[in-house]
Parts: C-alpha cells; sequence; structure tokens
C-alpha cells in the first residue's frame, strides 16, 4: 500500500485526507440514522395516542424523546398556546424547515467530496504524464524507461484513487439523501395526523368555551 501510495504522487495525499474525513462522516450519519429509525415510528404512534386521550400529557413525552426531530418539531408548535388550527399549522411547517438542515447534515461536504476527488485524480494524471514527458528524449527512449514508467505509473493509480473515493462516497451520499426523503415523508404523515387531532381538540375546547359563555 505504501508503495502505490508513493506512486500516485503528491495528489494522493489530499486524496487520502478526503477518504478519512468520508469515513469519519459516513460512520457519524449512519450512527445517527440507525438510531432514528429503530425506535422512532413506536415513539410517535405512542405520542400520537396519549395527545388523542389527553393533550396536556403528551408534553412529557415530546420532551424525554426530544433527541428525535420529529419530536422536536411537534413539541415546538404544540408549546404556541391558544393557536389555531391555521397557526398551528403554519408553526408545525416552521419547525419542520428549521428542523431540515440537521437531517442534511454534510451533504454538502459529501457533495464536495463526490465532485473534488476525480478531478484530484485528474490533476495527478496530468502530473504524471507531465513527468513522463519531461524525462523523455527521442534518442535515448531506453535508458528513460523507467522514469517514463514511473510517470505514467502515477498517472494511472492516483486517477484510480480519486474515483474510489468518489464511488465510495457517492454510494452513501446517495443512501443518506434516501433516509433523508424517508424522514421528510414519515414527518408529514405524522404532522398531518397531529393536525387533524389538534383541530378536532381545537374545535371541541370551543364548543365548551362558547356553552360555558351562552348558558346563564
Amino acid at each position: 500500500m505504501g508503495t502505490i501510495f508513493a506512486a500516485g504522487g503528491i495528489v494522493m495525499w489530499p486524496l487520502l485526507a478526503f477518504s478519512i474525513l468520508a469515513i469519519a462522516l459516513i460512520v457519524e450519519r449512519l450512527v445517527f440514522w440507525v438510531r432514528l429509525n429503530r425506535r422512532q415510528r413506536q415513539v410517535m404512534r405512542e405520542i400520537l395516542q396519549t395527545y388523542r386521550r389527553s393533550p396536556v400529557d403528551v408534553f412529557p413525552r415530546l420532551q424525554q424523546n426530544a433527541n428525535l426531530p420529529i419530536a422536536r418539531i411537534f413539541l415546538e408548535a404544540l408549546e404556541i398556546d391558544g393557536a389555531s388550527p391555521k397557526q398551528f399549522h403554519m408553526a408545525l411547517s416552521s419547525a419542520m424547515q428549521a428542523e431540515l438542515p440537521h437531517l442534511r447534515r454534510f451533504n454538502t461536504i459529501f457533495a464536495t467530496i463526490v465532485t473534488v476527488s476525480p478531478l484530484l485524480g485528474l490533476l495527478g494524471t496530468v502530473l504524471g504524464l507531465i513527468a513522463s514527458f519531461s524525462v523523455l528524449r527521442l534518442g535515448d527512449i531506453g535508458a528513460n524507461a523507467a522514469a517514463v514508467t514511473g510517470g505514467i505509473s502515477e498517472a494511472l493509480v492516483s486517477t484510480a484513487a480519486g474515483l474510489v473515493v468518489a464511488i465510495f462516497t457517492l454510494l452513501f451520499a446517495n443512501l443518506f439523501k434516501g433516509l433523508y426523503k424517508r424522514q421528510v415523508a414519515l414527518i408529514q404523515e405524522y404532522g398531518g395526523q397531529l393536525e387533524i387531532l389538534y383541530e378536532s381538540h381545537y374545535e371541541r375546547l370551543k364548543q365548551i368555551k362558547d356553552e360555558v359563555y351562552v348558558s346563564p
């Protein structure tokens, strides 16, 4: 591996840094998504059932699970006291928009690694070919064969390394994009159910207030 790394030339160092960074971020995101998907559905069903029975009792449950993005969204929207269903919808949408960047975390870095790594490999190719042609003399080809093949080796190794880093990162970046889209769909699904429950609760409270106001 050391020989191959040395054969790749100077561009192998930034490619090595990119690969280490990509692996670290991929591990972090895998842990995040595994923890999230392991318990989210069950927790949200329990929260919706609790809200259906007693809206006041849902706050401790949400605070208990504040490490879940959807729980934080619900908590922020429900903390607005006396909001109309329209206002509640706006609060829920705003909380969701504020939470989305946390779900898309590191996407820009992944995109940068995927884009720049092949370019670094291409740069290594150009530098290797320049090194090969710089030692090539038409009248003395045999004597410079080792230097020429060394430059070509640098060109091929750096190109392959850049493609490997880019492909590896792209596979996981697309996986995380799919998980993100799935998470957004779940938030919208559970958010819609909460809005229905909230509107029913709001209308019930409004009816009770009207009856109290009308009665002598």
